[in-house]
Protein backbone atom coordinates (compact mmCIF):
# COMPACT_ATOMS: atom_id res chain seq x y z
CA UNK A 1 0.00 0.00 0.00
CA UNK A 2 1.46 3.17 -1.06
CA UNK A 3 1.91 5.88 1.77
CA UNK A 4 1.02 9.75 2.05
CA UNK A 5 4.55 11.35 1.37
CA UNK A 6 5.40 14.70 3.19
CA UNK A 7 5.27 15.85 -0.67
CA UNK A 8 1.50 14.77 -0.91
CA UNK A 9 0.95 16.57 2.52
CA UNK A 10 2.47 19.76 1.86
CA UNK A 11 0.30 19.99 -1.57
CA UNK A 12 -2.90 19.64 0.48
CA UNK A 13 -2.03 22.49 2.66
CA UNK A 14 -1.46 24.70 -0.54
CA UNK A 15 -4.29 23.89 -1.76
CA UNK A 16 -6.28 25.85 0.84
CA UNK A 17 -5.86 29.32 2.06
CA UNK A 18 -5.40 29.38 5.73
CA UNK A 19 -7.32 32.70 5.45
CA UNK A 20 -10.26 30.94 4.39
CA UNK A 21 -10.05 27.99 6.46
CA UNK A 22 -9.55 30.06 9.59
CA UNK A 23 -12.34 32.35 8.96
CA UNK A 24 -15.06 29.46 8.75
CA UNK A 25 -13.80 29.29 12.68
CA UNK A 26 -13.24 33.06 13.92
CA UNK A 27 -14.07 36.00 12.08
CA UNK A 28 -11.08 37.84 10.27
CA UNK A 29 -11.02 41.67 9.59
CA UNK A 30 -7.75 42.45 7.06
CA UNK A 31 -5.28 45.08 8.46
CA UNK A 32 -2.38 46.07 5.72
CA UNK A 33 -1.06 42.65 4.06
CA UNK A 34 -2.40 40.46 7.44
CA UNK A 35 -5.94 39.07 9.04
CA UNK A 36 -6.48 39.79 12.49
CA UNK A 37 -8.74 37.68 14.86
CA UNK A 38 -9.26 36.91 18.23
CA UNK A 39 -7.31 34.11 19.55
CA UNK A 40 -9.16 30.88 19.85
CA UNK A 41 -6.44 29.88 22.06
CA UNK A 42 -6.66 31.54 25.48
CA UNK A 43 -9.13 34.01 26.98
CA UNK A 44 -8.81 37.10 24.20
CA UNK A 45 -10.39 39.94 24.25
CA UNK A 46 -9.18 42.24 21.79
CA UNK A 47 -8.02 40.93 18.22
CA UNK A 48 -4.05 39.32 19.08
CA UNK A 49 -3.97 36.71 16.09
CA UNK A 50 -2.18 37.39 12.65
CA UNK A 51 -3.03 35.30 9.93
CA UNK A 52 -0.32 36.28 7.46
CA UNK A 53 -1.57 35.22 3.52
CA UNK A 54 1.68 35.48 2.67
CA UNK A 55 3.71 33.12 4.87
CA UNK A 56 0.28 30.51 5.05
CA UNK A 57 0.58 30.99 9.25
CA UNK A 58 -1.13 32.41 11.68
CA UNK A 59 0.75 33.52 15.08
CA UNK A 60 -1.07 35.16 18.21
CA UNK A 61 1.13 38.17 19.87
CA UNK A 62 -0.02 37.20 23.59
CA UNK A 63 0.13 33.46 24.24
CA UNK A 64 2.54 32.57 21.49
CA UNK A 65 0.27 29.87 19.65
CA UNK A 66 1.25 29.63 15.60
CA UNK A 67 1.24 27.11 13.22
CA UNK A 68 -0.64 26.36 9.90
CA UNK A 69 -3.80 25.47 8.39
CA UNK A 70 -3.00 22.23 9.98
CA UNK A 71 -2.11 23.26 13.23
CA UNK A 72 -4.92 25.35 13.82
CA UNK A 73 -7.59 23.09 12.67
CA UNK A 74 -6.10 20.25 15.07
CA UNK A 75 -5.79 22.79 18.33
CA UNK A 76 -9.24 24.37 17.49
CA UNK A 77 -11.10 21.23 17.10
CA UNK A 78 -9.02 18.95 19.76
CA UNK A 79 -8.34 16.62 17.20
CA UNK A 80 -5.14 14.39 15.94
CA UNK A 81 -2.92 15.35 12.96
CA UNK A 82 -4.61 12.91 10.69
CA UNK A 83 -7.96 14.12 11.41
CA UNK A 84 -6.51 17.79 10.71
CA UNK A 85 -5.26 16.85 7.19
CA UNK A 86 -7.99 15.04 6.32
CA UNK A 87 -10.61 17.56 6.90
CA UNK A 88 -8.27 20.21 5.08
CA UNK A 89 -8.18 17.90 2.51
CA UNK A 90 -12.01 17.62 2.22
CA UNK A 91 -11.78 21.33 2.40
CA UNK A 92 -9.82 21.36 -0.76
CA UNK A 93 -11.89 18.59 -2.27
CA UNK A 94 -8.80 16.32 -2.11
CA UNK A 95 -10.42 12.24 -1.22
CA UNK A 96 -7.56 11.35 1.85
CA UNK A 97 -7.07 7.37 3.09
CA UNK A 98 -6.47 8.67 6.83
CA UNK A 99 -4.73 5.00 6.81
CA UNK A 100 -1.89 5.78 4.55
CA UNK A 101 -0.21 8.92 6.22
CA UNK A 102 3.27 8.24 7.04
CA UNK A 103 3.85 7.75 10.51
CA UNK A 104 7.12 9.92 10.63
CA UNK A 105 5.48 13.13 10.16
CA UNK A 106 6.33 15.88 12.27
CA UNK A 107 3.56 18.61 13.04
CA UNK A 108 5.21 21.46 11.60
CA UNK A 109 7.90 20.69 9.85
CA UNK A 110 7.29 23.37 6.77
CA UNK A 111 7.30 26.44 9.19
CA UNK A 112 11.29 25.32 9.92
CA UNK A 113 14.55 24.45 8.85
CA UNK A 114 17.15 22.75 10.31
CA UNK A 115 20.53 23.28 9.17
CA UNK A 116 24.20 21.91 10.11
CA UNK A 117 27.72 23.65 9.76
CA UNK A 118 30.03 20.71 9.61
CA UNK A 119 32.90 23.18 10.14
CA UNK A 120 36.59 21.17 9.17
CA UNK A 121 34.91 18.47 10.08
CA UNK A 122 37.24 15.28 9.34
CA UNK A 123 34.67 12.31 10.16
CA UNK A 124 31.14 12.02 8.12
CA UNK A 125 28.95 14.59 10.16
CA UNK A 126 27.87 15.50 7.12
CA UNK A 127 26.98 12.20 5.69
CA UNK A 128 24.65 11.44 8.53
CA UNK A 129 23.27 14.57 9.17
CA UNK A 130 21.91 14.64 5.50
CA UNK A 131 20.61 11.27 5.89
CA UNK A 132 18.83 12.56 9.26
CA UNK A 133 17.38 14.79 6.49
CA UNK A 134 19.17 18.43 7.72
CA UNK A 135 20.51 20.61 5.08
CA UNK A 136 24.26 20.92 5.38
CA UNK A 137 26.95 23.30 5.02
CA UNK A 138 30.42 22.45 4.75
CA UNK A 139 33.03 25.02 5.74
CA UNK A 140 37.06 24.28 5.78
CA UNK A 141 38.99 26.92 7.07
CA UNK A 142 42.36 26.07 8.96
CA UNK A 143 42.63 29.52 9.89
CA UNK A 144 40.00 30.73 11.39
CA UNK A 145 37.99 27.59 13.18
CA UNK A 146 35.93 29.16 16.17
CA UNK A 147 32.03 29.17 16.22
CA UNK A 148 31.88 32.63 15.72
CA UNK A 149 33.57 32.47 12.02
CA UNK A 150 31.55 29.37 11.71
CA UNK A 151 27.95 31.22 12.14
CA UNK A 152 29.03 34.19 10.41
CA UNK A 153 29.71 32.31 7.44
CA UNK A 154 26.80 30.82 7.56
CA UNK A 155 24.44 33.55 8.26
CA UNK A 156 26.25 35.77 5.47
CA UNK A 157 25.01 33.42 2.87
CA UNK A 158 21.56 33.02 4.02
CA UNK A 159 21.79 36.96 4.55
CA UNK A 160 22.84 37.03 0.91
CA UNK A 161 19.97 35.11 -0.51
CA UNK A 162 17.40 36.98 1.92
CA UNK A 163 16.30 33.69 3.18
CA UNK A 164 12.63 33.83 4.90
CA UNK A 165 13.69 33.51 8.38
CA UNK A 166 12.29 35.23 11.33
CA UNK A 167 14.73 33.75 13.61
CA UNK A 168 17.49 30.97 14.21
CA UNK A 169 18.06 29.01 17.13
CA UNK A 170 21.80 28.47 18.10
CA UNK A 171 22.76 24.80 18.89
CA UNK A 172 26.38 22.92 20.20
CA UNK A 173 26.74 19.43 18.04
CA UNK A 174 26.72 17.51 21.02
CA UNK A 175 23.28 19.70 22.50
CA UNK A 176 20.15 17.46 23.07
CA UNK A 177 16.90 19.54 22.58
CA UNK A 178 13.89 19.49 24.73
CA UNK A 179 10.68 18.76 23.32
CA UNK A 180 9.30 22.23 24.28
CA UNK A 181 12.00 24.61 23.27
CA UNK A 182 11.11 25.88 19.84
CA UNK A 183 7.53 26.37 21.23
CA UNK A 184 8.48 28.15 24.24
CA UNK A 185 11.41 30.34 22.57
CA UNK A 186 8.27 31.36 20.05
CA UNK A 187 6.90 32.50 22.88
CA UNK A 188 9.36 35.14 23.51
CA UNK A 189 9.70 35.86 19.64
CA UNK A 190 5.81 36.71 19.81
CA UNK A 191 6.40 39.44 22.72
CA UNK A 192 9.19 41.26 20.78
CA UNK A 193 11.75 39.44 22.24
CA UNK A 194 14.68 39.90 19.46
CA UNK A 195 17.74 38.01 20.95
CA UNK A 196 17.00 35.42 23.78
CA UNK A 197 18.87 33.05 26.13
CA UNK A 198 17.49 29.53 26.99
CA UNK A 199 18.10 27.41 29.78
CA UNK A 200 21.35 25.89 29.57
CA UNK A 201 21.40 22.55 31.41
CA UNK A 202 24.27 19.76 31.88
CA UNK A 203 23.00 16.13 30.65
CA UNK A 204 25.79 14.69 32.68
CA UNK A 205 26.34 15.92 36.16
CA UNK A 206 26.84 12.86 37.62
CA UNK A 207 29.96 11.45 35.73
CA UNK A 208 32.65 12.98 37.47
CA UNK A 209 33.45 15.89 40.15
CA UNK A 210 34.02 17.83 37.49
CA UNK A 211 30.91 17.73 35.62
CA UNK A 212 28.86 18.49 38.67
CA UNK A 213 30.82 21.35 39.55
CA UNK A 214 29.86 22.98 35.74
CA UNK A 215 26.12 21.90 36.58
CA UNK A 216 25.84 23.38 40.15
CA UNK A 217 27.60 26.53 38.63
CA UNK A 218 25.73 26.74 35.64
CA UNK A 219 21.98 26.06 37.59
CA UNK A 220 23.47 29.27 40.15
CA UNK A 221 24.21 31.10 36.67
CA UNK A 222 21.16 30.65 35.82
CA UNK A 223 19.12 31.47 38.86
CA UNK A 224 20.86 34.02 40.52
CA UNK A 225 22.60 36.08 37.28
CA UNK A 226 20.09 35.56 34.16
CA UNK A 227 16.81 35.32 35.75
CA UNK A 228 17.42 37.54 38.25
CA UNK A 229 18.26 40.14 35.96
CA UNK A 230 16.42 39.49 33.32
CA UNK A 231 13.35 39.73 35.95
CA UNK A 232 14.24 43.66 37.34
CA UNK A 233 14.74 45.10 34.33
CA UNK A 234 18.80 44.38 33.15
CA UNK A 235 19.85 42.49 30.12
CA UNK A 236 21.23 38.72 30.62
CA UNK A 237 24.24 36.97 28.63
CA UNK A 238 24.22 34.83 25.78
CA UNK A 239 25.42 31.65 27.26
CA UNK A 240 27.10 29.76 24.15
CA UNK A 241 24.50 27.71 22.63
CA UNK A 242 20.52 27.13 23.57
CA UNK A 243 19.83 30.58 22.53
CA UNK A 244 17.84 32.34 19.47
CA UNK A 245 17.98 35.58 17.55
CA UNK A 246 16.02 37.67 15.03
CA UNK A 247 17.00 37.36 11.62
CA UNK A 248 16.62 41.00 11.49
CA UNK A 249 19.03 41.68 13.95
CA UNK A 250 21.95 39.72 12.27
CA UNK A 251 21.10 40.92 8.81
CA UNK A 252 23.27 44.34 8.95
CA UNK A 253 26.56 42.95 9.63
CA UNK A 254 25.63 39.05 10.30
CA UNK A 255 27.53 37.35 13.27
CA UNK A 256 30.73 39.88 13.42
CA UNK A 257 32.71 38.71 16.47
CA UNK A 258 36.55 38.81 16.69
CA UNK A 259 36.68 37.18 20.54
CA UNK A 260 37.42 33.56 21.60
CA UNK A 261 33.77 34.21 23.86
CA UNK A 262 31.46 35.31 20.77
CA UNK A 263 28.63 34.74 22.80
CA UNK A 264 29.50 37.39 25.46
CA UNK A 265 30.94 39.93 22.98
CA UNK A 266 27.79 39.88 20.77
CA UNK A 267 25.98 40.46 24.40
CA UNK A 268 28.16 43.37 25.37
CA UNK A 269 27.77 44.46 22.15
CA UNK A 270 24.04 44.85 21.83
CA UNK A 271 24.07 45.91 25.83
CA UNK A 272 26.21 48.93 24.59
CA UNK A 273 23.17 49.26 22.04
CA UNK A 274 21.05 49.98 24.72
CA UNK A 275 19.38 46.17 23.39
CA UNK A 276 18.73 44.15 26.05
CA UNK A 277 18.58 40.13 26.01
CA UNK A 278 15.36 38.43 26.89
CA UNK A 279 15.86 34.72 29.22
CA UNK A 280 13.71 31.76 28.62
CA UNK A 281 13.62 29.57 31.50
CA UNK A 282 11.41 26.92 30.39
CA UNK A 283 13.44 26.74 26.67
CA UNK A 284 15.88 23.96 27.88
CA UNK A 285 18.79 22.78 26.20
CA UNK A 286 21.26 20.21 27.44
CA UNK A 287 24.81 20.40 27.02
CA UNK A 288 27.35 18.09 27.57
CA UNK A 289 30.68 18.88 29.45
CA UNK A 290 34.28 17.55 29.83
CA UNK A 291 34.55 14.95 32.57
CA UNK A 292 38.35 15.18 32.69
CA UNK A 293 40.35 17.55 34.90
CA UNK A 294 42.79 18.31 31.49
CA UNK A 295 40.25 19.34 29.02
CA UNK A 296 37.86 21.57 31.73
CA UNK A 297 41.12 23.28 32.44
CA UNK A 298 41.70 23.96 28.79
CA UNK A 299 38.04 24.59 28.04
CA UNK A 300 37.62 27.04 30.92
CA UNK A 301 41.23 28.60 29.85
CA UNK A 302 39.61 29.86 26.56
CA UNK A 303 36.72 30.85 28.31
CA UNK A 304 38.72 32.77 30.57
CA UNK A 305 41.29 34.50 27.74
CA UNK A 306 37.83 35.25 25.74
CA UNK A 307 36.55 37.00 28.72
CA UNK A 308 40.07 39.09 28.63
CA UNK A 309 39.75 39.57 24.91
CA UNK A 310 36.14 41.19 25.55
CA UNK A 311 37.26 43.19 29.03
CA UNK A 312 39.99 44.78 26.47
CA UNK A 313 37.79 45.21 23.73
CA UNK A 314 34.60 46.88 25.11
CA UNK A 315 35.70 48.35 28.52
CA UNK A 316 35.74 51.75 27.02
CA UNK A 317 32.44 51.42 25.43
CA UNK A 318 30.55 50.08 28.03
CA UNK A 319 31.64 52.57 30.19
CA UNK A 320 31.23 55.82 27.62
CA UNK A 321 27.70 54.12 27.45
CA UNK A 322 26.84 53.84 30.69
CA UNK A 323 28.08 57.38 31.47
CA UNK A 324 26.33 58.87 28.73
CA UNK A 325 22.84 56.81 28.92
CA UNK A 326 22.86 56.43 33.00
CA UNK A 327 21.33 53.83 32.66
CA UNK A 328 21.79 50.62 35.19
CA UNK A 329 22.12 48.09 32.34
CA UNK A 330 24.98 49.54 30.79
CA UNK A 331 26.67 50.05 34.21
CA UNK A 332 25.92 45.83 35.25
CA UNK A 333 27.62 44.93 31.77
CA UNK A 334 30.78 47.08 32.92
CA UNK A 335 30.53 45.55 36.45
CA UNK A 336 30.20 41.93 34.34
CA UNK A 337 33.27 42.44 32.31
CA UNK A 338 35.35 44.09 35.10
CA UNK A 339 33.80 42.77 38.36
CA UNK A 340 36.21 39.11 38.43
CA UNK A 341 39.64 41.72 37.69
CA UNK A 342 38.79 43.30 41.34
CA UNK A 343 37.90 40.52 43.27
CA UNK A 344 40.99 38.04 41.84
CA UNK A 345 43.39 40.98 42.93
CA UNK A 346 41.59 41.39 46.59
CA UNK A 347 42.46 37.54 47.32
CA UNK A 348 45.89 37.91 45.78
CA UNK A 349 46.47 41.05 48.18
CA UNK A 350 45.15 39.37 51.49
CA UNK A 351 47.43 36.27 50.95
CA UNK A 352 50.97 37.97 49.92
CA UNK A 353 49.77 40.62 52.79
CA UNK A 354 49.92 37.66 55.05
CA UNK A 355 52.73 36.19 53.46
CA UNK A 356 54.84 39.92 54.05
CA UNK A 357 53.92 40.22 57.47
CA UNK A 358 55.33 36.72 58.38
CA UNK A 359 58.30 37.05 56.15
CA UNK A 360 58.95 40.13 58.45
CA UNK A 361 58.78 38.50 61.79
CA UNK A 362 55.77 40.02 62.04
CA UNK A 363 53.36 36.98 62.69
CA UNK A 364 54.32 33.53 64.04
CA UNK A 365 53.23 30.24 62.00
CA UNK A 366 50.81 29.57 64.08
CA UNK A 367 48.98 32.75 63.76
CA UNK A 368 49.73 32.59 59.75
CA UNK A 369 48.40 29.97 59.75
CA UNK A 370 44.86 30.57 61.61
CA UNK A 371 44.84 33.92 59.29
CA UNK A 372 44.81 31.59 56.53
CA UNK A 373 42.35 28.82 57.92
CA UNK A 374 39.83 32.10 59.26
CA UNK A 375 40.05 33.08 55.23
CA UNK A 376 40.21 29.66 53.77
CA UNK A 377 37.36 27.73 55.49
CA UNK A 378 34.44 30.12 55.30
CA UNK A 379 35.73 30.20 50.94
CA UNK A 380 35.22 26.72 51.44
CA UNK A 381 32.01 26.10 52.74
CA UNK A 382 30.43 28.75 51.00
CA UNK A 383 30.56 27.43 47.50
CA UNK A 384 28.93 24.33 48.88
CA UNK A 385 26.59 25.95 51.07
CA UNK A 386 25.48 27.74 47.87
CA UNK A 387 25.24 25.00 45.57
CA UNK A 388 22.91 23.26 48.11
CA UNK A 389 21.02 25.86 48.53
CA UNK A 390 20.07 26.06 44.32
CA UNK A 391 19.31 22.50 44.50
CA UNK A 392 16.70 23.11 47.19
CA UNK A 393 15.55 26.06 45.10
CA UNK A 394 15.28 24.15 41.77
CA UNK A 395 13.97 20.90 43.31
CA UNK A 396 16.69 18.46 42.56
CA UNK A 397 17.72 15.57 44.22
CA UNK A 398 21.06 16.26 46.03
CA UNK A 399 22.24 12.82 47.29
CA UNK A 400 23.44 11.91 43.46
CA UNK A 401 25.38 15.20 43.25
CA UNK A 402 27.29 14.69 47.25
CA UNK A 403 30.93 14.38 45.73
CA UNK A 404 30.08 17.27 43.60
CA UNK A 405 29.58 19.27 46.31
CA UNK A 406 32.04 18.93 48.48
CA UNK A 407 34.45 19.35 45.61
CA UNK A 408 32.79 21.55 44.01
CA UNK A 409 35.28 24.64 46.05
CA UNK A 410 38.07 23.10 44.55
CA UNK A 411 36.54 23.45 40.95
CA UNK A 412 36.20 27.19 41.49
CA UNK A 413 39.28 27.80 42.75
CA UNK A 414 41.02 25.78 39.96
CA UNK A 415 39.20 28.78 38.46
CA UNK A 416 40.80 31.10 40.34
CA UNK A 417 44.48 29.68 39.30
CA UNK A 418 43.33 29.45 35.91
CA UNK A 419 42.68 33.24 35.34
CA UNK A 420 46.22 34.39 37.11
CA UNK A 421 47.38 31.62 34.36
CA UNK A 422 45.86 33.59 31.50
CA UNK A 423 47.24 36.93 32.46
CA UNK A 424 50.51 35.55 31.55
CA UNK A 425 50.26 32.69 29.10
CA UNK A 426 46.85 32.69 26.44
CA UNK A 427 45.38 29.39 25.22
CA UNK A 428 43.53 30.48 21.95
CA UNK A 429 43.13 26.92 20.13
CA UNK A 430 40.24 25.17 20.21
CA UNK A 431 39.61 21.24 21.19
CA UNK A 432 37.00 18.91 21.06
CA UNK A 433 35.35 17.60 24.32
CA UNK A 434 35.83 13.74 24.33
CA UNK A 435 32.10 12.44 24.41
CA UNK A 436 31.91 9.48 26.94
CA UNK A 437 28.18 7.96 26.45
CA UNK A 438 25.65 8.34 24.88
CA UNK A 439 22.52 10.22 26.51
CA UNK A 440 19.21 10.20 25.59
CA UNK A 441 16.80 13.12 25.93
CA UNK A 442 14.51 11.09 27.99
CA UNK A 443 17.35 10.23 30.52
CA UNK A 444 17.24 14.22 31.34
CA UNK A 445 13.89 15.91 30.88
CA UNK A 446 11.44 14.43 33.06
CA UNK A 447 13.16 15.90 36.10
CA UNK A 448 14.05 18.55 34.24
CA UNK A 449 10.21 19.34 33.80
CA UNK A 450 10.14 19.90 37.61
CA UNK A 451 12.62 21.60 37.66
CA UNK A 452 11.11 24.66 35.50
CA UNK A 453 7.87 24.71 37.28
CA UNK A 454 8.98 25.49 40.54
CA UNK A 455 11.20 28.54 38.57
Amino acid sequence: MDILTNEEISNIRSSVDIVDIISKYIPLTQKGKNYFGVCPFHDDHSPSMSVSKEKQIYTCFTCGATGNVFKFIQDYQNISFREALKTVANYAGISVNIGKIQNKIVPNQELYDIYVIADNCTDNTAKVAKEAGAIVYERFDSTKKTKGYALNWFLQQKIEEDAPYDAFFIFDADNIVDKNFIKNMNKKLCQGEDVVQGYRDIKNPTDSWITAGYAIFYWTLHRFYHLARYNIGLSPLLNGTGFMVRFDVVKPNGWDTQTLTEDIEFSLKRIIAGKRLGWATDAIVYDEQPVGFKQSWSQRSRWTVGHIQCMHKYTKDLAMAAKKNKTLMNFDGLLYIIGSIPMFVITLILLLTNFAIYAGTGMSAAELIWNLVRYVVPTFFLPILTGILIMALDKRPIKPMIKGLLCYPLFLGSWLVINFKCLFKRETTWEKIDHVRSIKISEVSDEEEKVVEKV
